[in-house]
């Protein structure tokens, strides 16, 4: 076995996880972290396929000699080499063998299934009052955890919201917030800030009052989450510079897992917007530790759509 120096430093791994929980974000430390990266010359064919494939450029080979690894340091952790990797030479300390799956081609999507799925997905607020599979639920949230993010820095987290009394505390706050803006445009001076600086949320600002009222008197909320029995919100660090990007993309996969399920779901934008007017509140009632930056009602549809319909025509620049 050929072993390359540097060996990962658990103490200050687990070091690093609690100053991440208690806020300070030291993300600098995670860097300097020493992972034990094992080479069997038995086993590699000198393929360079571990060369190719790591983002961080720390394999390196001179001419048919077993591959090198410098600047270990350097190692984000994404696992590229021990999947690249078809003659199980590579041996990485955070992924043991337990870790390793096997892929599956002939049961991939074809293309064309794919594009069909995408074609099909609508934001489809008809939802049933049954409760969405619990088995459903935890493969979207998987679906959702496994999207890419930055440098692999995987500090985006996931709060599964099923219980109606915080589901209810969600619409509150969401209705709360706007009522409070639509109190604001009664003043003759604020309307005119209001109308140019927020134009797409005050043409929303009669539906609200409506919903609010709805709310008041029944405590159902008819607008905000539309009867969803489940909400997936998407969070990480407030300190972390690309938490909108990995958030993001973690949405888009959850959204096609919903999709495959026959779950329906949409994008919680009001949420997300009364959560941008008062920062940090929602996440202190629900007692998340970090931002939340993307938000998915779920459903049992009450009827799955028979059509999908043509968008705009693309905008595609070719250069």
């Amino acid at each position: 076995m050929h072993i390359v120096n540097g060996i990962f430093n658990m103490q200050r791994y687990k070091l690093f996880k609690i100053i991440v929980s208690n806020k300070k974000h030291l993300y600098i430390i995670a860097e300097n972290l020493f992972t034990m990266i094992t080479i069997n010359p038995s086993a590699c064919n000198l393929c360079q396929r571990c060369i190719k494939v790591c983002p961080s450029e720390i394999f390196t080979q001179q001419g048919k000699e077993l591959p090198q690894i410098e600047n270990v340091e350097f190692c984000i952790r994404c696992g590229h080499c021990v999947a690249a990797c078809h003659s199980f030479a590579i041996t990485h300390e955070l992924f043991p063998p337990e870790k390793i799956h096997p892929i599956a081609f002939s049961e991939l999507p074809t293309p064309e299934q794919m594009l069909a799925l995408i074609r099909k997905r609508r934001s489809n607020r008809a939802f049933s009052t049954r409760p969405v599979p619990d088995e459903y639920l935890s493969q979207i949230a998987e679906a959702a955890y496994r999207a890419p993010t930055a440098s692999n820095k995987q500090y985006v987290e996931f709060t599964l919201v099923t219980d109606p009394e915080k589901l209810t505390i969600i619409s509150k706050f969401t209705l709360d917030i706007f009522s409070a803006r639509i109190n604001m445009m009664d003043n003759a001076i604020v309307r005119p800030i209001f109308n140019k600086f927020f134009p797409e949320l005050t043409k929303y600002f009669a539906t609200f009052k409506e919903w609010k009222s709805v709310f008041d008197e029944d405590g159902k909320d008819h607008g905000v989450l539309r009867g969803a029995t489940a909400v997936l919100l998407i969070h990480a660090p407030k300190s972390y510079h690309f938490i909108t990007e990995d958030c993001q993309l973690a949405y888009q996969n959850a959204s096609l897992m919903a999709e495959s399920l026959g779950v329906s779901q949409f994008y919680t934008g009001f949420v997300l917007q009364a959560i941008k007017q008062k920062k940090g509140k929602l996440e202190k009632l629900l007692g998340i530790n970090g931002k939340i930056m993307s938000g998915m009602a779920i459903g049992i549809p009450l009827f799955q759509y028979p059509n999908y319909i043509d968008k705009k025509d693309i905008v595609l620049n070719r250069l």
